[in-house]
């Protein structure tokens, strides 16, 4: 059974750092593209970043290029995403999602599984 579980979400103000994170089972890891979208009251679900082991890719949507950073550690199935320089805009619920194989366009793929989210809020 697929499973994804985001945690690491909380409240910090502007300018602060948090690090969340995807554990992953149920499926071969290596095998996936791993997607962050985030949805905030209001918005639509917006794609963030994502990465592929098998060809150690990464992308970044244009608004949190130089603040965020993906990795991934294979032997835990484990995604994290960085995020630096936090701004009130970043606040929303950041998903974690899994899509297989590798992708030209990865954050504009459908993914398959999807995690229940974790709040980031960033306070004024």
């Amino acid at each position: 059974e697929v499973q994804l579980v985001e945690s690491g979400g909380g409240l910090v103000q502007a300018g602060g750092s948090l690090r969340i994170s995807c554990a992953a089972s149920g499926f071969t890891f290596d095998d996936y593209t791993i997607g962050w979208f985030r949805q905030a009251p209001g918005k639509e679900r917006e794609g963030v970043s994502c990465i592929t082991s098998s060809d150690a890719s990464t992308y970044y949507a244009d608004f949190v290029k130089g603040r965020f950073t993906i990795s991934s550690d294979v032997a835990k199935n484990t995604v994290y995403l960085q995020m630096n320089s936090l701004e009130p805009e970043d606040t929303a619920v950041y998903y974690c999602a899994a899509v297989y194989g590798s992708w030209y366009a990865p954050l504009e793929v459908s993914y398959d599984y999807w995690g229940q989210g974790t709040q980031v809020t960033v306070s004024s």
